[in-house]
């Protein structure tokens, strides 16, 4: 590589050999679906020399004027309005579920039985009965599958796993974490679309946000043996979103658990679309013998660090480290140190290691989420919606 003003010149790099191609089935074109999308199409140019070339072959939704738009804006190749049909695509390899949670299942089951690699948004499913029917259909398979826990690939998360996978903090006694947003609250005056709709979502802020905690929390520190759970509904009816008077809110708008890892350690966590000018505030504290670690998803290009008796006693205390360096995960493919990256990223990264797993037979897990990791995610979800309905204590069982 040459350097010019100081910086490492990044677009030197060079491919070896043709990558192969994937060709990608989307469906959804709302906010995963352009997320989606997005990280796709840089993939090639941004993450080289590329592992594989995805081909955006076909996308699908119901709103055939919707589809063809999403269709023209995103470059892909045909449209559909039935999943059954772009499913029987042979040009399809990659079937990608960006849909609401109650589309999860079924479409992704299909897939599999297809032949399908898949590849499904967060909450895996509405409940962890739904997940394991998923689970059971890949186990019976061989395609490869992940779910969309796209924290685990921001290049300060990963730096953090590594640091504990390496014993950095030794012996973890506890685990924090916080996911608030404000946009549930009754001045925005969000009407009783799918989120709202037990339904439709399964749970609210719990699959929304804590769904990410428990990921992180599993995939950080460790399994997970119990929890308690406390869940709150604070708007019970919103407008429906074709006027039509009032629609009944079935979900939890704020819930608090307390988490008991097998290894020893505490936690705790809570989720909420009622944080008052907190807008994707994401937060976890790790707390071990060694030291600690701190991460807010409103900063995501920086950590915080403390290591026990590594600094004066007059100067001791959390220090903030930029994750940009071209030796910090995945930065490498990107700028400059110093020159951020954003939350769009974190698809691109997720997404490129599915492409790496399918193309060189390599196992998703353990940095990308399985449908394993999916389905323990649910079940635990479920067990703090049962803690909090019984005000018991509840041990979680796969």
């Amino acid at each position: 590589m040459s350097k010019s003003g100081g910086f490492t010149e990044m677009a030197g790099a060079k491919a070896a050999k043709e990558a192969p191609h994937v060709g990608v089935g989307m469906l959804g074109y709302a906010f995963m679906g352009k997320a989606h999308s997005n990280a796709y199409k840089k993939i090639p140019y941004m993450m080289y020399p590329p592992v594989a070339i995805p081909d955006l072959v076909a996308i699908c939704g119901r709103n055939e004027e919707g589809v063809i738009e999403a269709k023209k804006r995103y470059g892909y190749q045909k449209h559909y309005t039935d999943w059954h049909k772009m499913l029987e695509d042979k040009d399809v390899q990659l079937f990608d579920n960006g849909t609401p949670n109650d589309s999860h299942a079924e479409p992704t089951i299909e897939a599999i039985k297809a032949g399908k690699h898949v590849f499904c948004e967060k909450p895996l499913a509405r409940t962890a009965e739904e997940a394991r029917t998923m689970l059971e259909a890949v186990k019976k398979s061989k395609v490869k599958h992940q779910a969309a826990f796209n924290y685990r690939f921001l290049p300060a998360i990963r730096q953090a796993y590594d640091l504990i996978k390496a014993g950095k903090l030794g012996k973890i006694y506890t685990f924090r974490a916080v996911y608030l947003q404000e946009w549930g609250m009754p001045h925005y005056g969000v009407p009783r679309v799918w989120r709202y709709h037990k339904a439709e979502a399964g749970s609210g802020a719990l699959g929304d946000l804590a769904a990410h905690l428990i990921d992180l929390a599993r995939w950080l520190v460790g399994e997970i043996k119990a929890v308690s759970g406390l869940a709150r509904t604070f708007t019970t009816e919103r407008p429906m979103p074709n006027g039509k008077g009032m629609g009944k809110v079935d979900i939890d708008d704020d819930v608090v658990s307390l988490l008991e890892f097998e290894g020893g350690a505490i936690g705790t966590l809570e989720a909420t679309r009622f944080a008052a000018g907190r807008k994707n505030h994401g937060c976890f504290e790790i707390s071990g013998e060694k030291g600690a670690i701190k991460f807010n998803l409103e900063n995501l290009n920086e950590m915080e660090v403390f290591w026990v008796g590594e600094e004066p006693k007059e100067t001791q205390g959390f220090h903030k480290v930029l994750v940009s360096e071209g030796y910090h995960p995945f930065m490498s493919n990107w700028w400059p140190h110093g020159h951020i990256i954003g939350w769009e990223h974190a698809m691109i990264h997720e997404i490129n290691h599915l492409l790496d797993c399918i193309v060189n037979k390599k196992d998703v897990a353990p940095y990308g989420a399985t449908f394993e990791d999916g389905y323990r995610c649910a079940v635990i979800c479920d067990a703090i919606l049962e803690s909090a309905h019984s005000r018991k204590h509840v041990d979680i069982k796969y």
